[in-house]
């Protein structure tokens, strides 16, 4: 491991566990939380992914800021609380929320899966981005690289789809890019900050 990669901590997403979600729609897998012996009701931070069933209200999270990526399905419509489309969900463009905003999720060509971002308003901000081909990926408090799609190189580690690179206090920018030229490539770089946004 290179000196960039120092301290980082490798994830395989699908071998996390799931819970099912109370009302049945989906299941979720907890990919990290800070701190990481907080509750469900407490953290500062939180990412995961979820797989989504069948259309189901979001659950309300005061005081939270959220992002949400869609990662495979034909789409899904976001609804408010009259029923009228708020946000309609393509691959792979982060969407970011309020938390206690009400809304439910429609989808629209069946079951669908996305990745998701909590942060706690006055204490943490998130960056997210999707990333599809070679950038110098910029430090922060605590850094998450997830490979969507295609085999990545992040510095001199490989990581495969649905594998993750997780970083508490990353010093220096990292050089990331797909190992394979020409196949559809896609990263998600997440960046926490403590608030105010540095």
């Amino acid at each position: 491991m290179s000196a960039a990669l120092a301290g980082v901590e490798r994830i395989d997403v699908r071998a996390l566990p799931t819970q099912r979600w109370k009302n049945g729609a989906g299941t979720t897998r907890e990919v990290a939380r800070g701190p990481a012996d907080a509750g469900f009701d407490d953290f500062d931070w939180r990412i995961s992914l979820a797989e989504i069933e069948r259309d189901a209200p979001f659950s309300s999270f005061p005081g939270i800021e959220r992002c949400i990526v869609l990662l495979q399905g034909a789409g899904m419509d976001l609804l408010g609380e009259s029923g009228g489309a708020v946000q309609t969900l393509n691959r792979m463009v982060p969407w970011t929320f309020d938390g206690e905003r009400a809304l439910s999720a429609r989808l629209t060509g069946g079951p669908c899966s996305d990745f998701n971002v909590m942060t706690r308003r006055g204490r943490w901000r998130a960056d997210v981005r999707v990333l599809h081909g070679a950038a110098a990926v910029a430090s922060g408090h605590v850094t998450l690289l997830l490979a969507v799609e295609g085999a990545w190189q992040v510095g001199k580690e490989p990581i495969e789809p649905m594998q993750a690179l997780l970083w508490h206090g990353l010093e220096a920018p990292i050089a990331v890019g797909p190992r394979s030229q020409g196949t559809a490539s896609a990263l998600i770089h997440v960046r926490l900050c403590h608030d105010p946004f540095r």
